[in-house]
């Protein structure tokens, strides 16, 4: 139970890290960790690059460190999909974080859906091994029938609770995103 426990706890956290990378009206450096970007010949995550930081609600500052790839940055930001559009200032990138339009905002809620739902697909098919390995016990005359109906009854509890707090953190992100 304890490895179904983790499991599933970790499907979560993927979740949660999953709708950290998406956009709301403020800054987050999260923001921009899906973002690789063409360096040194290998595709490398931004964060490695420079240092992120927030100058104020809807502004982020990346501080490049090697200034010739000050272009791969910039159009590794323009391109991920984001609707930001970077400025240039000598080693600083700035990203000033516009206002979300009721159409992207839409779309961005579309996105964390789709997220929640391979969370919870992920989290049925952990449910699913965990239930053949019961039956299989079963099966090899290591579990009763009855032991059998409490471990499958334990792992859909489980499951259920682990559904539900996705859907809570989907609403709150919801809310988060719609708000103005």
């Amino acid at each position: 139970m304890n490895d179904l426990e983790s499991k599933m706890n970790s499907a979560v956290l993927h979740f949660e890290k999953e709708l950290n990378s998406l956009r709301t009206s403020r800054a987050n450096p999260s923001m921009l960790d899906n973002i690789l970007v063409d360096a040194y010949g290998a595709k490398t995550p931004i964060n490695q690059l420079g240092n992120i930081s927030i100058l104020d609600a809807s502004t982020i500052s990346i501080q490049i460190y090697d200034i010739s790839l000050l272009k791969n940055v910039e159009n590794a930001i323009t391109e991920s999909n984001l609707g930001i559009n970077p400025q240039i200032d000598g080693p600083l990138i700035r990203l000033p974080i516009p206002k979300l339009s009721e159409e992207r905002r839409k779309e961005i809620i579309k996105i964390a859906s789709e997220f929640a739902e391979n969370s919870k697909v992920s989290i049925r098919n952990i449910r699913r091994d965990f239930i053949e390995n019961s039956k299989n016990e079963k099966k090899n005359s290591n579990l009763s029938e009855d032991d059998l109906k409490r471990e499958i009854n334990q792992i859909q509890k489980t499951t259920d609770n682990k559904i539900e707090k996705i859907d809570q953190i989907l609403e709150q992100k919801k809310a988060d995103i719609l708000k103005v």
